[in-house]
Formats: C-alpha cells, sequence, structure tokens
C-alpha cells in the first residue's frame, strides 16, 4: 500500500528536474499521474513512460502556463482521463534576471504569467473537483532568492511571493472542504538549467550553504509527498523552506 494509492496528480513542468523527481515520488507511492511540459514532447513523453513502469496511469500534456487557453485546455483532459485530480503542485517557472529598470511590460507579463497566473487559472479550473469530493492538496513552488532578495530578480521574487498569498488564502477559504494548500520553497538545488544567460556567469552551487552541498531534485521530491500525503496532515496555508541552512524565516 502506497501513501497515494489511487490518487490523481497534476504537476506542471514536471518533463524535467524537480518535477520529473516528484512525478516518480508520487507515482512509486501509488498515485496516477498527469505530467506537463511546455513544448517538449519527447520529455514528457519519457517522463509517462517512467511513471508507468511504477505501476500506474500517467498522461502528458503539453500547456504554456502563461496562456489561459492552454492552461484550462490541461485542466480539462486530465479531469476527462482520471475524472478528478486530488493533488495539484504548480511547479512550473521561468527564472529570467534583468535590472529592473530594464523590464519591459512584456517581460513582466510572462514571467507573471508562468509563475502567478497560470497557477491561478489552473488551480481555479482544479478545484471544484477538489470541493466536491471534498479532497484536495495543492503545493505552489517559491525558492530561497525571493525571500533574500537579489539584484536583477525583482520582477520573479515578486510573482513567486504572490504564490505565498494565494496558498494561505486558499488554505483558509477552503479548509472545511479538506483542501490544504502549501508552498514549498527549494535553495540552491542541482539541476540542468538550460538558459545559463540567466544567472550572468553565476549559476547557483553550493557558496555559504551550511550543510555544504546544494540539495537534490529527490530531496524536494520528498518533501513534496510529505506535504500532500496524510504525514502532514495539520499543515496547511504554510511555506516550507529546504534550502540546507541558509537563512531563517
Amino acid at each position: 500500500m502506497g501513501k497515494l494509492d489511487g490518487k490523481v496528480a497534476l504537476i506542471t513542468g514536471s518533463g524535467r528536474n524537480i518535477g520529473r523527481a516528484t512525478a516518480l515520488k508520487l507515482a512509486g507511492e501509488g498515485a496516477h499521474i498527469v505530467v506537463n511540459a511546455r513544448t517538449n514532447q519527447t520529455e514528457a513523453d519519457a517522463v509517462t513512460r517512467e511513471v508507468r513502469e511504477r505501476g500506474v496511469k500517467a498522461i502528458s500534456v503539453l500547456a504554456d502556463m502563461a496562456k489561459k487557453d492552454q492552461v484550462d485546455a490541461l485542466a480539462a483532459r486530465a479531469l476527462s482521463e482520471f475524472g478528478r485530480v486530488d493533488i495539484l503542485i504548480n511547479n512550473a517557472a521561468i527564472r529570467p534576471h534583468k535590472p529592473f529598470t530594464e523590464v519591459t511590460v512584456q517581460e513582466w507579463e510572462h514571467v507573471r504569467g508562468v509563475v502567478l497566473d497560470g497557477a491561478l487559472y489552473l488551480t481555479q479550473a482544479i478545484i471544484p473537483s477538489m470541493v466536491k469530493n471534498q479532497f484536495g492538496r495543492i503545493l505552489f513552488f517559491t525558492g530561497h532568492g525571493a525571500f533574500s532578495g537579489g539584484s536583477g530578480r525583482v520582477h520573479v521574487s515578486a510573482a513567486k511571493m504572490g504564490l505565498i498569498g494565494m496558498a494561505r488564502s486558499l488554505a483558509a477559504e477552503y479548509a472545511g472542504q479538506n483542501i490544504r494548500a502549501n508552498v514549498v520553497s527549494p535553495g540552491s538545488i542541482d539541476t540542468r538549467r538550460d538558459n545559463p544567460e540567466w544567472y550572468h556567469g553565476r549559476v547557483p552551487n553550493a557558496a555559504g550553504i551550511p550543510l555544504g552541498r546544494q540539495g537534490t531534485v529527490d530531496e524536494i521530491a520528498a518533501t513534496c509527498l510529505f506535504l500532500v500525503s496524510d504525514d502532514s496532515g495539520f499543515i496547511t496555508g504554510q511555506t516550507i523552506h529546504v534550502n540546507g541552512g541558509v537563512g531563517f524565516y
């Protein structure tokens, strides 16, 4: 018996890195998985195959979280395929770095669209099925940088911090329907990064981490499993920092 036997989980941005690791972790505990990627069907399908190898069902659905019509189509496909979504993990994000006064309206709208708007639209589309079934677990992702601040990240940090307000309000509004909402805030995690220009030559590393290393995607996935399982039954509206001891919030 897995901790999530028969549950249905939708994980955005699950074609690689933290999203992929979380999909596999939840599948290993018996959850059926909706894998999502923005454009890379090959990656999404590869994760779907890995999930199915764990003995559960899985589908892959492409959707750009910045585009509401695609977000709505993602939700509709998940609900059509499985009849409900029990666990929603809003993981998709982009993190472009740019001096604040150089951020254009279009760049701000894109960051906000992927990080904040898409999470709101998808949660809004999925939560009625959770209310109907009197069960729901919702996660959002922010990051250490949003709390510590950092040059060139104003737009990203602003959008990320908006997710905390969303989680807290959802936690309060839907507690009576057995729906819990929380936030995971990873620190420096050893992942594949396809946009080195975002980091201006300063790719995240282990510098300044008291535990002396970067975190792993599996450690973040384990945190997600904890938060969506009954092990965290009295936790809602909270932000869990997984950062090796960098700062205290």
